[in-house]
């Protein structure tokens, strides 16, 4: 996906989130907080008058999170200051009294490493694989292949997208969409990562459905000898995403059709070949 992307102005997180940063004269009152990757507060509002140490959200209370259900189901613990950063679990946290009973939420529907990625950017302002710096790479993973044969890798980066959508996380979706765009995948990988995006994201996103039905429209021809059932079944089982694609590919048709028309190419007339009279 790397080729359809404009890359968003995502920077790297420092190595420890939690320090204190030196400002200049007069920057006191940004200095008060860690801060997360983009260089802006991610544990503490901006208009805060007293400083907030990372400590402090350690020493808040400690939710249980149940991710899943059945035999599947995961129970996983985080600190209530970190998780109401997310206007989600602020909401479902302030029904949480102080009489001793349980502090817990239920996340029946949601993907078990998704949560674990949300977690560890709530902790470290990241989450694995990180992005290397000045580069459109993510950091080497030898427990996975170095191109995404199955739509795995890429579909890791799109649940965590669709997962900060819903707990009101925007930087870290911003995070994600990057993520996404570093992967080399196959088409068949694609398949399976386009499918997901179609499923789980609402016809209003401009972030990855647009970039998705660009890169099919623009390879479509080259990559459906490769998974041409697979392509075929993804239009009919999402009539928007046929739809998309063949949008871009008729729009392109008519621009080079426009450009032709004004900046015509010397010799391109044929002419009628000459009779002799003899």
């Amino acid at each position: 996906m790397a080729e359809e992307f404009q890359e968003e102005g995502v920077e790297e997180p420092p190595s420890n989130p939690g320090a204190d940063v030196e400002m200049a004269e007069g920057d006191e009152a940004d200095a008060s907080a860690p801060r997360n990757g983009g260089g802006e507060l991610l544990f503490a509002e901006a208009g805060d008058l007293e400083r907030t140490q990372f400590i402090t959200y350690l020493t808040s209370p400690v939710v249980t999170l149940v991710v899943g259900n059945g035999e599947g189901e995961t129970i996983l613990t985080a600190h209530q200051a970190l998780l109401t950063l997310s206007p989600f679990f602020s909401d479902a946290c302030a029904a949480f009294t102080d009489d001793g009973s349980p502090r817990q939420i239920d996340l029946p529907t949601e993907e078990l490493d998704a949560v674990g990625c949300f977690l560890e950017f709530l902790y470290t302002g990241d989450y694995f694989p990180k992005k290397l710096p000045g580069q459109r790479t993510l950091e080497p993973d030898p427990s996975i292949p170095s191109v995404d044969e199955t739509g795995e890798q890429l579909l890791k980066h799109a649940r965590v997208y669709t997962l900060a959508e819903k707990f009101g996380m925007e930087k870290l979706r911003s995070l994600a969409s990057s993520k996404i765009h570093c992967v080399n995948s196959t088409a068949k990988g694609e398949i399976a990562y386009a499918r997901y995006i179609y499923q789980y994201t609402s016809q209003d996103d401009t972030t990855v459905r647009p970039p998705v039905a660009n890169f099919w429209a623009t390879r479509s021809h080259t990559l459906r000898a490769e998974a041409e059932e697979e392509f075929r079944m993804l239009c009919l089982e999402f009539p928007q995403f046929g739809y998309d694609v063949l949008t871009r590919v008729l729009d392109e048709k008519l621009k080079r059709e426009r450009n032709d028309k004004l900046h015509p190419a010397s010799g391109s007339v044929r002419k009628r070949p000459r009779h002799s009279q003899t």
